[in-house]
């Protein structure tokens, strides 16, 4: 079940012509399966949900954790008034509706969607 600002998905990085190789990678040592979102995305539902970004272009840098909350704007808003620094603000996406990017005081990115 989804709830506000609990750690929903996990996004990292396959850039480079990497992402066939990482699907084939999880696929043969723990059995994964794959839903593909155009030709630079793949997700997984292994446990947490999450995907791999082959768009260099999109790609975390690092892996991407993603919280899900119920009252995007007013995440949003939260986040602005307790320090955090929106580094993308409120966007639609493939395979959901909306969601922006933040850095916590520790410079941590994270992402926040919601439907």
């Amino acid at each position: 079940m989804r709830m506000t600002g609990k750690l929903d998905y996990l996004e990292m990085p396959a850039t480079g012509g990497t992402l066939g190789r990482v699907k084939a990678f999880y696929s043969a040592v723990f059995s994964w399966s794959f839903t593909d979102y155009g030709p630079t995305y793949s997700a997984f539902a292994e446990g947490l949900d999450g995907g791999f970004q082959g768009d260099g272009q999109d790609a975390p840098v690092k892996p991407l954790p993603v919280l899900y909350s119920e009252r995007l704007e007013e995440t949003l808003t939260a986040v602005e008034n307790a320090g955090g620094t929106i580094v993308k603000p409120i966007f639609s996406f493939p395979g959901g509706p909306m969601r922006f990017h933040f850095v916590d005081p520790a410079g941590n990115e994270m992402a926040v969607w919601g439907e």
